[in-house]
């Protein structure tokens, strides 16, 4: 099947889910490695969404599933979030709703997300942005590129959110999921043969395998993990914003306002 198709596959797909699970998709997109400009040709598809159930579902005592995790094979990662769970995230400033907003493929939108997203900026941190990144970048590091040979693909797991460090400290607002957009931005211009060339390998082979430590980068990366930490923790961790506007455009999306 090509792409083309799986992405009607996709579509049809989401229509499947709102008619089994009595939902609303309110916003879907791609959130993996297509998202990032670098999928190999194996690559599966990311899909996730946030979707909103009818006003008396929020309105049960007894607890209720916030999540639906609808097909996960060697094609298809289909997911999404409850639209009162992302809100609660939002309020968070959970990193993961900034990156569905900025997914350059979007599989499905619609009017109510456009409301969720004039409030989005409102609720970014950029210290819970920092470290959740500085997390997933020291994570990646430690466990796939310590060795004399490394998986060369992890490289992207560890430069993408370094990258996306940078973006933050200079910048304030949440990154681009486009790794090509983060690397012109903030990657030195003597990395950027080094990198161009890993993507080329990437999106060509099924898989690139290992091969020895690429020590240019691993130097940078052992530097950068040091001045962000330091960077970071010199940030404003203080919430700005309250509940209000939540809690506006939650009862306005159920119809109660």
């Amino acid at each position: 099947m090509d792409e083309k198709a799986i992405v009607e596959s996709i579509k049809l797909k989401l229509d499947e889910i709102e008619k089994a699970e009595n939902i609303k998709i309110l916003h879907c997109v791609e959130s993996g490695s297509r998202a990032w400009g670098f999928a190999s040709p194996d690559s599966d598809f990311d899909v996730r969404f946030i979707y909103v159930r009818p006003a008396e579902y929020y309105l049960k005592l007894e607890k209720t599933r916030d999540t639906i995790e609808w097909q996960l094979d060697d094609v298809y990662d289909i997911s999404g979030w409850d639209l009162k769970k992302a809100l609660e995230l939002l309020h968070k400033s959970n990193p993961t709703l900034f990156e569905w907003n900025n997914s350059p493929i979007v599989y499905k939108t619609t009017p109510e997300w456009e409301q969720i997203r004039l409030i989005l900026g409102d609720y970014f941190l950029s210290k819970s942005g920092v470290y959740h990144y500085l997390s997933t970048a020291k994570h990646n590091n430690h466990e796939f590129l310590r060795g004399d040979e490394v998986k060369l693909k992890k490289y992207f797991y560890v430069l993408r959110p370094l990258l996306a460090c940078r973006w933050i400290l200079d910048k304030g607002t949440p990154p681009p999921m486009l790794f090509s957009e983060l690397m012109d931005a903030e990657l030195e211009d003597e990395l950027k043969p080094t990198v161009n060339a890993l993507i080329e390998a990437k999106m060509k082979t099924p898989e690139i395998g290992k091969g020895k430590r690429i020590e240019v980068l691993n130097e940078f990366i052992d530097r950068e993990i040091e001045v962000i930490m330091h960077k970071a923790d010199a940030l404003d961790g203080t919430k700005q914003e309250g509940w209000e506007k939540l809690d506006d455009v939650f009862l306005k999306l159920l119809g109660m306002r």
